[in-house]
């Protein structure tokens, strides 16, 4: 149905005075603050660690600046592909329905960001929490596991429920079960219609309200009647925001935004409650004697099974590295004492100082019904392992991981949110890989390739930089990172690897370390054949050219890239251009044609073009706009430079792939 000017008008002036009297929210309120600005600015440059940083922070990515501009504008307007993919990740709303929805996809630099856009419908964007939300309410209908452990009963039926999540979202519940946690069923008051008890236990299972709250004929009770119990019901366990919610039902923007405010406070409680009862009460404990904790069924937590963490910190190796100590010397000859050690080990031995302290283990006491968000978990709860049987006593999973790991994972099964540090996302990476967590393995990702980022700089290093220097100042290991998408199927650690190598290829393509995972692409490929090609030699390949053409595009001057440089010639005929031939003094110069010298006339003139380069004033060269290449030499700008460089490390990639006997 269109409306009339008149009424879309008067439609506009109610949502307006609505959102002044503080009734609904603005999808994109202004925000004027400094964190926003810098979020913005970061989507201007695409800068995809600052994104990172200021979503991190819990800056609003969907509020607009004094220009009108949201960052997901601003983002697809500057044809940043992978910010504006970070943004649609992280809750970022593109509507085709609303005025800013239309004004991105209209605004998109080219096809693929529109694309993007579009294949982002708006209840996967403007809802990250949907899934922690569907997985709560299938807990009241999932029989398979037991994972319940309380029943309440009610007229003509009951349902099972769990302790921790009504304590967690009740205030009543959380109150009754602290005094008495060993409850293990409740019966509702007969005045309370069932049909209003499930609608409140809904509720606190992150569940919708219903359009139809079930009176009427054959139900016997009435709408007005359900109605009621709702109201006592609401009161008796402390949740009027579900009454509210009630009333709000006939209005869908306002039900909308009630339920998105509902299921992030839920979260909220969740989260809350984590915090105060699985955390506070975790277990460090030596690890030789992590199976002698003995935890009761009935605890105060509800907790049901305990995961165990072991600190993989490789401490002897910290305390000889502290100490300073040698590797001991040993007998290499022949005989039955071969290889014993001698010398000063017994000394080291019996020195109470190097004695490495007992491993630590940390057992956290979590709940079955949280953890079959995990595949890996969901399929050993419901099999016939041990660990699926009910016991008095909790029984220890062990998880191989660090405990700060393993507690990223539970906040992230407990609260969707995962705030994983850089130097723990590859092994968040590994974590979530092993127990089958998709989204958290594609957070940790996230995290790799932006905060990783480090310096995208389309500008090569001048010749003469430290190396060593350069990559230290890197904040991730990228070898490390590339092998742990390869390992755990991350296309997007692939992607952003190769991406990686390309805009700092002059940096590692000389190391060997290079050409060994070179050579792993190329092994990754079974049965390989000659004209098979090499995925990261291709990718490399890719980036490298839009690292160069991104620089050329906007001066007019792409077409020099598609021209087949030659290095052994045309950057040095361009110097010569530049050099009168007619010069006297090199025409009268004579050409050395023995054997060590060049061969032909052209390589003559090339030589004495060298040399007459080597004697100008380079000083004079450089201050006029020349540049070096990566080669050393002299270019006369710096587009020149770029195209020289280009094809230089072209040239090394493919000089590498022969050295290891590789067609690609």
């Amino acid at each position: 149905m269109v409306l009339r000017k008149d009424e879309l008008e008067a439609s506009l002036h109610e949502e307006k005075k609505l959102i002044e009297d503080g009734k609904i929210k603005e999808d994109n309120p202004l925000d004027i603050s400094e964190n926003f600005r810098i979020l913005c600015e970061a989507c201007r440059r695409g800068d995809l660690k600052t994104c990172q940083e200021m979503i991190t922070e819990g800056v609003n990515i969907n509020a607009r600046d004094q220009f009108d501009y949201t960052p997901l504008i601003l983002a697809s307007l500057c044809g940043h592909y992978e910010v504006v993919q970070l943004l649609l990740d992280s809750g970022a709303l593109c509507e085709r329905d609303t005025f800013q929805g239309e004004r991105c996809l209209y605004n998109a630099l080219n096809d693929r960001i529109r694309n993007l856009l579009l294949a982002y419908d708006y209840s996967k964007s403007s809802d990250p929490l949907q899934p922690l939300a569907s997985h709560v309410t299938s807990l009241l209908a999932r029989d398979h596991p037991q994972t319940s452990d309380i029943i309440v009963t009610f007229i003509g039926g009951s349902i099972k429920l769990h302790k921790f999540m009504l304590s967690a979202r009740s205030p009543y519940f959380q109150k009754k079960l602290s005094h008495a946690p060993e409850t293990v069923s409740w019966k509702l008051p007969p005045a309370i219609p069932p049909q209003s008890f499930l609608i409140a236990i809904r509720y606190l299972y992150f569940g919708e309200i219903p359009n139809d709250i079930g009176g009427g004929p054959g139900t016997g009770f009435t709408d007005v009647e359900i109605l009621e119990g709702v109201d006592k019901i609401t009161k008796q366990l402390e949740i009027r925001s579900l009454w509210d919610g009630i009333l709000e039902a006939g209005d869908r923007r306002l039900a909308r935004q009630r339920r998105t405010e509902e299921v992030e406070k839920g979260r909220n409680q969740l989260e809350a409650w984590f915090q105060d009862n699985v955390l506070r009460h975790k277990v460090v404990v030596d690890t030789a004697k992590a199976y002698n904790i003995l935890w009761n069924k009935e605890n105060g937590i509800f907790a049901d099974v305990l995961l165990r963490a072991d600190d993989q910190t490789d401490e002897r190796s910290e305390d000889r590295q502290r100490s300073g100590a040698k590797t001991p010397t040993t007998r290499s000859t022949l005989g039955p004492l071969n290889g014993i050690p001698i010398g000063p080990l017994s000394q080291i031995q019996r020195s109470t100082s190097h004695t490495r302290p007992p491993q630590q283990s940390v057992l956290f006491p979590v709940h079955r019904a949280m953890l079959l968000r995990s595949d890996f978990f969901n399929a050993m709860f419901s099999s016939n392992f041990r660990e699926a049987q009910s016991t008095l006593r909790l029984q220890i999973i062990p998880i191989d991981c660090s405990p700060e790991v393993l507690e990223i994972v539970l906040a992230y099964i407990y609260t969707e949110k995962a705030d994983i540090p850089l130097d723990l996302a590859v092994d968040v990476l590994f974590a979530a890989d092993l127990l089958f967590v998709e989204r958290l393995k594609v957070k940790a990702a996230v995290v790799i390739s932006t905060l990783g980022n480090g310096n995208m700089d389309q500008v090569p290093s001048q010749p003469g930089n430290d190396k060593s220097s350069l990559q230290d100042a890197e904040p991730i290991d990228i070898y490390d990172v590339l092998r742990a998408g390869w390992l755990t199927r991350a296309p997007r650690l692939e992607e952003f690897s190769a991406r990686y190598f390309a805009y700092r290829l002059e940096n590692y393509i000389e190391e060997e370390d290079f050409a060994d995972l070179i050579r792993e692409s190329a092994a990754r490929i079974k049965g390989r054949q000659e004209t098979d090609s090499i995925e990261l030699v291709d990718d490399i390949r890719y980036y490298l050219s839009e690292r160069f053409r991104l620089r050329f595009e906007d001066s007019g001057i792409g077409d020099m890239m598609e021209e087949n440089l030659n290095l052994s010639s045309e950057p040095v005929s361009a110097k010569i251009d530049s050099i009168s031939i007619n010069n006297k003094a090199l025409e009268d110069e004579a050409i050395d044609v023995t054997d060590t010298g060049p061969r032909n006339l052209n390589e003559a003139v090339i030589s004495n073009a060298l040399k007459y380069e080597s004697t100008a004033d380079v000083e004079h060269q450089m201050l006029n706009g020349a540049v070096r290449t990566l080669d050393g030499e002299i270019a006369g700008d710096e587009f020149t430079g770029d195209a020289i460089n280009y094809q230089i490390l072209l040239g090394k990639i493919d000089a590498l792939l022969e050295r290891l006997k590789l067609d690609a």
